[in-house]
């Protein structure tokens, strides 16, 4: 213990993941992401039609309904496009980067030697357009597990290699 020191870091010389090159989802994920926010805007104009059957004496409500159904609508997607443009990637020499988030950015680096686990999930709209997405689990609990989504299913199959490798290298 007679060696011991504690030297000051100087934070202004350590790496700065903002630096990082992202990569941006593959395009056809927004189809992917329209798709499903069709689907949302089925049920939701479904609920307005039976709120509209049901109020038929109150024509001004009935207005008012309609005006926050397409506010609504409208919403859902500007905010499906703002996250679709959010969502970025990297992958470094020993880490995982996902950016995320609409209002507040979240960036999660993942160290490779802490990843446990690696599983590649095609949905079925996004198996039409080739596209796949990557599940990165982690030691530490669930809040630190991301998935990658929209990425082309053979690049996905690559990462996935990639990432199974380092994991071999750490075991």
């Amino acid at each position: 213990m007679e060696n011991f020191t504690n030297e000051i870091i100087d934070t202004s010389q350590l790496p700065k993941f903002e630096e990082v090159q992202f990569t941006a989802l593959h395009p056809n994920y927004w189809k992917v992401t329209l798709i499903s926010c069709f689907i949302l805007i089925v049920f939701i104009c479904f609920g307005m039609m039976l709120g509209l059957i049901f109020i038929k004496e109150l024509s001004e409500f009935q207005l008012e309904l309609i005006s926050l159904t397409t506010v609504l609508i409208v919403f859902i997607l500007l905010f499906s496009r703002i996250a679709f443009r959010k969502k970025r990637f990297a992958f470094r020499n020993h880490d995982v980067l996902f950016r995320h988030g609409i209002i507040a950015t979240n960036t999660i680096v993942i160290p490779y030697n802490r990843i446990q686990h690696v599983a590649l999930h095609e949905g079925l709209v996004s198996r039409y357009f080739g596209l796949a997405k990557i599940e990165i689990f982690t030691a530490g609990g669930s809040s630190s597990d991301i998935e990658i989504p929209g990425i082309e299913k053979e690049q996905a199959e690559n990462i996935k290699q990639l990432l199974m490798g380092k994991i071999q290298k750490q075991l």
